[in-house]
């Protein structure tokens, strides 16, 4: 796995570090980030995304917050 940094919260102190990395082979992105409140995921569930699909979260997956300014560092949609 070939990781780049894209960006780490501005003024971030030692313990609080929302940050993305980008999977140079895949493009895929991994975020560490706040984790979503209790009241957030059951507002997530009720909305739900597309008729018919479960809005479990699975065991492998999880709600994150992603912070306003942490998406300055997400990359562009690619059309691939």
């Amino acid at each position: 796995m070939r990781l780049r940094f894209l960006g780490i919260i501005p003024n971030t102190p030692d313990t609080d570090s929302p940050t993305i990395w980008l999977d140079e082979d895949t493009g895929d992105l991994l975020i560490q980030s706040y984790k979503a409140t209790e009241d957030e995921v059951k507002a997530c569930q009720e909305i739900g995304s597309i008729p018919g699909h479960s809005t479990a979260v699975p065991d492998h997956e999880t709600i994150i917050r992603l912070p306003k300014v942490m998406r300055q560092y997400l990359p562009p949609h690619d059309s691939e």
